[in-house]
C-alpha cells in the first residue's frame, strides 16, 4: 500500500473538473474578488475527460478507491455524465461521488445516476432565503437547490449529504432550522467549521463557530448521541438523534484537526496534484502527460508526490506566526 512520510495511505481522489462557479460564496469565491471581469482558466489549460480518466485510473492502480468530482461547480462542465461513465468503468473504483451546489442538479440527477454516479453531496448553508442569498450570492435560487436534492433522492443518489459551512455572524443562527428540515429524511447534514482555505476569503479565527458549539446548539433542541466512525480517516464526527430519526456530522478542521488520518489526494482543474487542501504548490501532471509521458512515468510522479508527502497544516495552524502565502484556492481543487 502506497504511504506517505507519516504512514497515511492513498485512498481518496478528489477531482476538480472546472474552476468556474455560478455562485459566489464568500468563503470560497467572494464576489468582490471574482467579479464579471475575473478571468478563469481557458479551455486549453483544463484537463480533458480523457486526461482526467487516464490519471484517475493511475491513482486507482496506486490504491485510491473513492473518487469525488468537484469544482468550482462541476455541473457547469458540459456532458459531465460522459466523464462519470468513463470513471465508473475503471476497475477498482468502489465509490464515485459528486459535490455540487445543487442549482443545476434537478435536470441532471437521473442521467448522472444512469452513467454510474453513486451519490451526491450538496452544499447548502441555510434555508433562510435572505441568509442563503448572502452566503451564495449572484441571485442563487434556494428553490432550485431543494429541487436538486429531491431529484437526487428520486434518482437513488443516496445517502445524500448536505454540507453547510458555518460562519459566525453570517449563518450560524439558522443551523437548527437546517437540522430540522432534514431530520428524518435519511439525508445527513454535515456542519463544517469555516476554514482558511486559500487567501482571498478574509478568514478570521473569531468567525469560526467551533464544532462543540454547533453540537450544543443543535443538541439543545434535538438530543444527540455520538456514533463510531464508519472507517478510519472519516472526516466528519458523527452524531445520531436520540429518537432514532437520523444523524448529523461535524467537520472540525480548525478546532479538531484530523490530518493524521488524511488519505485524500486532490487533482486540480489544470492538472496539478495537491496533497493538502491548504497546499501552496502542486505537482504538475498535465505538462508531462501532454509531452508524451507513459503511464509508468506518470505513476512515478504520483508515487513520488505521495511518498514525499508530509502535509499537516491544520495541526500546525495554531503554532504558525503567519499563514503561508499563496495557498491554492478551494475552487481549483474542490472541498
Amino acid at each position: 500500500m502506497l504511504q506517505d512520510t507519516l504512514g497515511r495511505p492513498l485512498k481518496d481522489l478528489r477531482i476538480s473538473v472546472t474552476d468556474r462557479c455560478n455562485f459566489r460564496c464568500p468563503y470560497c469565491m467572494p464576489a468582490e474578488k471574482f467579479g464579471a471581469a475575473y478571468t478563469f482558466l481557458p479551455k486549453e489549460e483544463i484537463l480533458s475527460f480523457e486526461e482526467i480518466t487516464r490519471l484517475a485510473r493511475l491513482f486507482v492502480e496506486l490504491g485510491a478507491r473513492k473518487v469525488r468530482l468537484t469544482g468550482g461547480e462541476p455541473l457547469l462542465r458540459d456532458r459531465l455524465d460522459l466523464l462519470v461513465e468513463q470513471i465508473a468503468g475503471i476497475e477498482g473504483v468502489q465509490d464515485l461521488a459528486l459535490t455540487t451546489n445543487g442549482s443545476l442538479l434537478a435536470g441532471r440527477a437521473r442521467g448522472l445516476r444512469d452513467a454510474g454516479l453513486s451519490r451526491v453531496t450538496v452544499s447548502l448553508d441555510s434555508l433562510d432565503e435572505a441568509v442563503f442569498q448572502k452566503m451564495s450570492g449572484r441571485g442563487a435560487s434556494l428553490k432550485a437547490v431543494l429541487a436538486g436534492i429531491e431529484a437526487a433522492e428520486e434518482a437513488g443518489l443516496t445517502p445524500i449529504k448536505i454540507n453547510a459551512v458555518v460562519q459566525r455572524g453570517a449563518n450560524d443562527e439558522t443551523l437548527v432550522d437546517l437540522a430540522r428540515r432534514f431530520k428524518g429524511t435519511g439525508h445527513i447534514v454535515r456542519f463544517i467549521e469555516y476554514m482558511d482555505v486559500g487567501s482571498l476569503n478574509g478568514w478570521k479565527l473569531d468567525q469560526v463557530v467551533p464544532a462543540s458549539e454547533i453540537l450544543a446548539r443543535i443538541g439543545s433542541v434535538f438530543p444527540l448521541e455520538p456514533v463510531r466512525a464508519g472507517y478510519k480517516g472519516e472526516v466528519a464526527r458523527r452524531y445520531r438523534y436520540s429518537d432514532g430519526s437520523g444523524e448529523i456530522g461535524v467537520i472540525a478542521s480548525v478546532t479538531g484537526p484530523f490530518c493524521g488520518d488524511c488519505t485524500r489526494a486532490r487533482l486540480s482543474t489544470d492538472g496539478k496534484l495537491y496533497t493538502c487542501l491548504f497546499g501552496t504548490h502542486g505537482a504538475d501532471l498535465k505538462g508531462p502527460m501532454r509531452e508524451g509521458a507513459s503511464d509508468i512515468e506518470l505513476q512515478g510522479l504520483l508515487r513520488g508526490a505521495w511518498t514525499d508527502r508530509s502535509d499537516r497544516y491544520s495541526e500546525e495552524r495554531a503554532g504558525l506566526a503567519a499563514p503561508p502565502s499563496g495557498k491554492v484556492e478551494m475552487y481549483r481543487i474542490g472541498g
